[in-house]
């Protein structure tokens, strides 16, 4: 395993330098316009003893964008490696500390919908093997099949429509009330929470139903394998020939597949966090985009990449972990 596990991560550290230099290329490739406005904007603050020539020439110099791709690349590398992605332009603060700042509302939101994803789909997923072809399994398919089919900006809409704008009872966007200030500790925490209640739900409705149908599809294959029939004809009780032999080899490709999901809470919900206006990663990343930040885009991006390898790599540990007939080499 141990042997496995630096292989793999040899291979993630090629392919991620791989990835962020087609993503350099890219950024090295827009419009030299975007460098020039922030170099505009740069002079003409209060205070600065440069031209905007002179602003243009070192973030060109900072970056790299002043020498050819492959070169710029290592100059913009060789301080990644460091941990120095310098300063945002959107954000006029360190990429690092923006970061800091906006992460933690992304994992919060992630998490909550990956606990709730993981109470609701698995159970129903099971329940509805358990009941095939009745009531229930067709029941269980459609709310599935309507979950996979709703796209998040209309769900959002629709839960803002009705607990927001008819009932009142959540407000439309934010992640605080307009008197958050003036209420006590325990009020400003639940008050933060209110605000995390749509987002969350917006999430969980639109990721359940692959979770369940794929839960549906692995406990069906297991039910009718012949070690299970054994179970049965041994005379034991339905309660543990499901709950313990059925679901216990159920859960060995469903957890390689939330396992790969776990740096995804890092991630931010680009799409979510935008319609809800919750200041985490994925909306901080998509401003800065638009606005033509590239420092925090880079580090965005590198972010993303990172988090995807090691997502891939947790999900082929963990599938040598619980099947023990995996061998790795």
């Amino acid at each position: 395993m141990t042997k496995f596990i630096i292989k793999r991560l040899l291979t993630c550290t090629v392919i991620f330098f791989f990835v962020m230099f087609i993503v350099y290329v890219l950024m090295y490739s827009l419009p030299s316009s975007y460098v020039e406005n922030m170099a505009r904007e740069m002079a003409a603050k209060p205070g600065s003893q440069k031209s905007a020539a002179q602003w243009l020439a070192e973030l060109n110099a900072q970056y790299g964008m002043d020498k050819g791709v492959f070169e710029g690349y290592l100059t913009w590398l060789k301080s990644a490696v460091k941990g120095d992605f310098g300063d945002s332009w959107a954000w006029t603060v360190p990429v690092t500390e923006k970061f800091q700042d906006v992460v933690w509302y992304s994992f919060a939101l992630g998490a909550v919908s990956f606990v709730l994803e993981i109470i609701i789909a698995i159970p129903l997923g099971v329940l509805a093997a358990r009941k095939q072809y009745s009531l229930t399994d067709y029941s269980i398919t459609v709310v599935s099949l309507i979950g996979i089919s709703l796209p998040t900006f209309f769900t959002a809409i629709m839960l803002k429509m009705v607990f927001a704008v008819q009932l009142g009872w959540f407000d439309i966007g934010g992640f605080q009330s307009r008197d958050y200030i003036n209420m006590t500790p325990v009020g400003q925490f639940f008050d933060v929470v209110s605000h995390f209640v749509l987002p969350a739900l917006t999430l969980t409705i639109v990721s359940i139903g692959g979770l369940m149908r794929y839960t549906r599809a692995n406990t069906l294959e297991v039910l009718n394998a012949d070690y299970i029939r054994t179970a049965r004809a041994k005379g034991l009780p339905e309660s543990k020939v499901i709950g313990y032999h059925a679901f216990r080899n159920t859960l060995i490709p469903i957890v390689t597949i939330l396992g790969g999901s776990l740096p995804g809470l890092f991630s931010g919900a680009l799409i979510t966090e935008q319609l809800f206006s919750i200041p985490g990663i994925g909306y901080t990343s998509y401003q800065s985009m638009i606005r033509g930040d590239i420092p925090f885009t880079m580090f965005y991006l590198a972010f993303i990449s990172i988090l995807t390898l090691l997502g891939t790599l947790i999900s082929d540990i963990l599938y040598a972990v619980v099947d023990p007939r995996v061998r790795v080499h």
